[in-house]
C-alpha cells in the first residue's frame, strides 16, 4: 500500500485533534467528513440542542494567513451547501437549531500539544 502524502496525514491528525478538543468541551460527535458533490463537511457535532458544523483547518504558521482567515466566502458558500444537504438526509436533526464553527490549528510552539486551536464559534451565517 502507498503511503500517504504528508499533507494528508497532518489533514487527518488536525481533524482528530479538533475533535478530540471539541469532545472536551462536551460537543457530542454526530459524523466525520460528510461528502456531497459540492465539497465537505469535516465534523458534524451536537452542542447540546445544537447542530454544530465543524470546518477544521491547519496552517503551518502564518506566513499566507491564518487558519481562519483561509475560512472565505467561497468556502463558506460550499460549507452551507453541504449543511442544508446533510439536514435534508439527516431525519431528527434537521430540526435542530445549526451553528458553523471553524478550529483553526498551527504547529505548536510547546513541547506538550501538537497543535495550538483557536475555536471559532458562530464562525460565519447560512447565507
Amino acid at each position: 500500500m502507498k503511503p500517504l502524502a504528508r499533507h494528508i496525514n497532518t489533514g487527518r491528525r488536525a481533524e482528530q485533534w479538533a475533535c478530540l478538543f471539541l469532545r472536551q468541551q462536551g460537543l457530542k460527535l454526530v459524523t466525520r467528513n460528510f461528502r456531497c458533490r459540492t465539497g465537505e463537511i469535516d465534523l458534524v457535532m451536537r452542542d447540546n440542542n445544537q447542530l454544530v458544523f465543524v470546518e477544521v483547518r491547519y496552517r503551518k504558521n502564518n506566513t499566507h494567513g491564518s487558519a481562519a482567515e483561509s475560512v472565505d466566502r467561497r468556502k463558506q458558500a460550499r460549507v452551507v451547501h453541504c449543511a442544508e444537504y446533510f439536514l435534508q438526509r439527516s431525519g431528527a436533526l434537521a430540526n435542530l437549531p445549526v451553528r458553523f464553527d471553524v478550529v483553526a490549528l498551527t504547529s505548536a510552539k510547546k513541547q506538550n500539544s501538537p497543535f495550538e486551536t483557536r475555536w471559532i464559534r458562530n464562525a460565519f451565517d447560512a447565507a
